[in-house]
């Protein structure tokens, strides 16, 4: 429970900027494009840092990483809030970016050790839900403070809960396996497994495999509205209540797919299956003019499906990772995420600004198509990695 709030508190971090965009620009006096590179600058020092951390996770011990992590995020946010400049907003994105290096490694290790292997997916489902949950309040939670105190407070309130979290995390019960993982781990130099063996076919391909999930799935909850709007004749709202649909049901995807996830071993035919799925009601989307009800529809039947292959994809990356070696398994695959979520704008922007709003949807299918085929090869090579 602990460890899937603090995946909660992880991603109000990380969407803890974006929202208070229109008060930042005019307290600071400075544009989007400023304000936008505190974002490139978080993705960046996270995508550099989370295997690194990774590595740590699995030489000092999964609860200090976590803790840590989330100490120096809410450092990180509430710096921001109380300096009050532009140039301060870029060293504190960058420490946040440090910060959330820190989460999935040692989020995962401390899962992968402390439950039974019957309930792994639906464990995995909950972290996940608990981090969509997180994502939806953030907005509204951040707005709500910024309009009554201002966005300083806003960042200040949500450093502060971080922060406060962690007197829960020091104490926690560490599972033994998790103990067990940490001795073996400093044992061997911090390598977990006797030979270290961490860089293997089936990690590098997963790597590619959550980037491309990035970029698909960045299309449509980054860019999705403004291509409805642009180029379908869709109205705001209208836009909206599909975004919403997806975000809502994407949730509750997560938890059946966590169910789905424990009755079964071909997790990569399951993600494969669910994203082809998701993959057609894209392109439906894509190439049809669909009225206000059934363009809801087909995105939240998307959004379901593209939450049920979550808990999948996550015990793909637990099967291929080495003997106590899961938080450099899972800090070097989720990487991929940082580098759709630095690339993936600049893609799907390009697309906008040269009028092409449907090939947003199209973009996307093309990427949900290459993690089909990323999916199944994953599940033959993460089998022959735990063999090997």
């Amino acid at each position: 429970m602990i460890v899937s709030l603090a995946h909660l508190i992880s991603h109000v971090y990380i969407l803890a900027l974006p929202p208070l965009f229109p008060f930042l620009r005019d307290e600071l006096q400075v544009g989007f494009v400023e304000l936008g590179l505190a974002l490139t600058v978080f993705n960046v020092v996270s995508a550099v840092v989370q295997a690194p951390i990774g590595f740590l996770v699995d030489r000092v011990g999964a609860r200090r990483v976590l803790a840590a992590g989330l100490g120096l995020g809410g450092l990180a946010l509430l710096s921001i809030g109380l300096v009050g400049t532009y140039a301060w907003l870029l060293v504190g994105s960058a420490l946040a970016g440090l910060a959330n290096g820190a989460f999935h490694p040692a989020d995962y290790a401390l899962l992968s050790a402390g439950i039974p292997k019957a309930q792994m997916g639906r464990a995995f489902s909950l972290h996940t839900f608990a981090g969509y949950l997180g994502t939806a309040i953030a907005p509204s939670v951040l707005i709500g403070i910024a309009l009554l105190a201002g966005p300083g407070l806003a960042l200040g309130v949500i450093g502060l809960a971080g922060v406060l979290l962690v007197a829960f995390i020091l104490p926690m019960r560490v599972p033994a396996a998790q103990v067990q993982a940490d001795a073996q781990g400093r044992s061997t130099g911090g390598q977990g497994s006797t030979d270290g063996t961490v860089f293997t076919p089936a990690i590098i391909s997963l790597t590619v495999f959550f980037a491309l999930l990035s970029f698909s799935n960045g299309a449509i909850q980054n860019f999705s509205v403004a291509a409805l709007v642009s180029g379908y004749g869709v109205t705001l709202t209208q836009a909206n209540a599909a975004l919403t649909a997806f975000l809502m049901l994407s949730a509750v995807g997560v938890l059946a797919g966590g169910f789905l996830a424990d009755r079964t071993r071909r997790h990569g035919d399951v993600a494969a299956a669910a994203f082809a799925l998701t993959a057609l009601l894209t392109l439906i989307v894509a190439v049809a003019d669909l009225g206000a009800v059934a363009l809801m529809l087909g995105f939240g039947a998307a959004g379901f499906l593209s939450g049920v292959i979550a808990p999948s994809r996550d015990m793909m990356v637990q099967a291929a990772a080495p003997p106590g070696g899961s938080g450099r398994a899972f800090g070097i695959v989720s990487t991929g995420f940082n580098v759709g979520g630095a690339i993936g704008p600049l893609l799907f922007g390009w697309i906008l600004d040269h009028g092409q709003p449907r090939w947003i949807f199209g973009a996307a299918v093309g990427f949900m198509l290459l993690t089909v085929m990323m999916a199944l090869r994953d599940r033959w090579s993460a089998g022959r990695s735990k063999q090997g």
